[in-house]
């Protein structure tokens, strides 16, 4: 990881910094129409995957690997997709969006379907209290 890593501006912008795991920052995408999370390995320029090194990219997989299941758990959803596209936002960043059969864009892709709803400050902090406890219970585990 590097001392000069810093999250991308468009990141800032559309994301709430939730907690630092390991490898990765968890972000929260202000849309309220997606339970939609987002790991940001904490290395300075890299775009893909595969120019992490091998203990990176190993700890990037448990990371997203334990998010979704955990996810999955509290939400209940129908499918959990993860994606790390990067054709808009070239910071290497690994989106976990859980879907339901009756969310607003199923079974087509959320990209650009409908405008960003941000969460309300209640919302927000009912959302909080519930990952982040499951999150940090895990975490303190290993």
């Amino acid at each position: 990881m590097s001392d000069k890593f810093q999250l991308h501006a468009l990141l800032k912008r559309d994301a709430i910094e939730l907690l630092e795991l390991p490898l990765s920052t968890l972000l929260l995408m202000n849309d309220s129409n997606y339970p939609w999370f987002v790991l940001v390995p904490r290395v300075d320029n890299i775009q893909d995957i595969y120019q992490l090194d091998w203990q990176q990219q190993q700890q990037l997989l448990n990371e997203s690997s334990l998010l979704s299941e955990i996810l999955m758990q509290l939400f209940k959803g129908t499918k959990m997709n993860v994606a790390a596209l990067g054709n808009v936002c070239p910071q290497l960043h690994v989106h976990h969006i859980v879907r339901f059969a009756e969310d607003i864009t199923w079974p087509k892709p959320v990209w650009g379907a409908f405008p960003m709803k941000a969460y309300s400050d209640e919302e927000l902090s009912l959302l909080k209290g519930k990952v982040l406890p499951a999150l940090e219970k895990i975490l303190t585990q290993e």
